[in-house]
């Protein structure tokens, strides 16, 4: 099979005098290398787009992460300027983009500000600068100029039994590299949490009920997903997906000719 296509959000930058709708190279090469998918990044104009055309014609949904985060209006949290930055021409298009994704079964993995999306879009709320909560760990990323270091993998979070990413990993404790400073808060109706942080904090929902795999996490599989096997099943299990249902769709052409 050729390599089924993908969505990609993107972010909306300012620099060069432009404005760029771009996305981080390392989700990119991960959806290529670890996936086996062909990335395609869908500009975050809101709903100058038409979705429901983009869904018939990609196999697969990926949010990635961002230094910005989901506006709290969108949730009723304080959009304060130390909540931020924002980017609402991203919330604009990638909160209606993962609903409809949902609801039609096409496949979705949503990273960092990615699984912060999924809940919002479903009706939850997020926590913000977590690291000050009684009892929760500092989950932000360590000060360096090293980006190998401030991603890497330090943190144990464990699989709830019985979930998506059990089937995935099997239940029990995995290390991830958990980048963060906002949290899933009050869950979004239709979500089950599937893994937490040793100090509650959740590191991954998935759809209930489900039609095909619908997954957030917390942590960045991207950055690792050439050498460590915990992002590399993650990836691997979200391009058999893809792979999965872009089987169906050509067998239901195949049936309707």
């Amino acid at each position: 099979m050729q390599q089924p296509l993908v969505a990609v959000s993107t972010d909306v930058r300012q620099f060069d005098n432009y404005t760029w709708h771009a996305a981080p190279r390392q989700y990119l090469e991960a959806a290529i290398a670890g996936a086996g998918v062909f990335p395609v990044l869908v500009p975050s104009f809101g709903d100058r787009l038409d979705l429901d055309e983009l869904l018939s014609s990609v196999d697969g949904v990926m949010m990635t992460g961002s230094k910005s985060n989901v506006h709290p209006s969108l949730y009723g949290g304080d959009a304060s300027e130390a909540n931020g930055p924002y980017d609402p021409d991203r919330d604009a298009t990638t909160l209606p983009l993962i609903r409809r994704a949902i609801e039609r079964g096409v496949p979705l993995l949503a990273i960092c500000r990615g699984i912060q999306e999924m809940n919002v879009a479903l009706g939850g709320s997020l926590a913000t600068e977590i690291q000050e909560r009684e009892g929760s760990l500092d989950h932000r990323a360590p000060v360096s100029d090293n980006q190998d270091e401030r991603f890497a993998i330090r943190q144990s979070v464990s699989i709830k039994p019985g979930s998506c990413l059990a089937g995935v990993f099997g239940a029990g404790d995995v290390m991830v590299n958990s980048v963060h400073r906002q949290a899933v808060d009050r869950l979004g109706a239709k979500l089950q949490v599937e893994a937490v942080a040793t100090d509650g904090t959740v590191e991954a929902v998935s759809v209930r009920d489900s039609r095909s795999f619908a997954v957030g996490v917390q942590w960045h599989p991207e950055y690792w997903v050439k050498s460590d096997s915990v992002s590399q099943r993650v990836f691997k299990a979200f391009g058999d997906a893809v792979r999965a249902h872009a089987a169906a769709r050509v067998a239901t052409r195949a049936a309707a000719e």
